[in-house]
């Protein structure tokens, strides 16, 4: 069982990592814009049928990497 101690602590936790994520990103409204763009691009993969060969769930790896990337940048800016 998880103590509310425990509980606060990651609740916090979490709550900075969103902070200073959006803090980072403020300053980043093209690199804010990708991500969302990429981020629309997903979920349309997602609705495709099928796989294609595998070439869908490929496609849906590169977009994860480049959306970890975009974060990455963002993140390097802000240091």
């Amino acid at each position: 069982m998880i103590s509310p101690t425990m509980k606060i602590a990651a609740a916090s936790l979490v709550a900075g990592i969103v902070i200073g994520a959006c803090a980072a990103g403020a300053n980043q409204p093209n690199m804010q814009a990708a991500i969302g763009s990429l981020q629309a691009a997903r979920a349309e993969l997602l609705r495709a049928p099928a796989n294609k060969g595998g070439h869908r769930d490929r496609a849906i790896q590169f977009v994860d990497s480049a959306i970890a990337e975009t974060r990455a940048g963002i993140a390097y800016a802000g240091n």
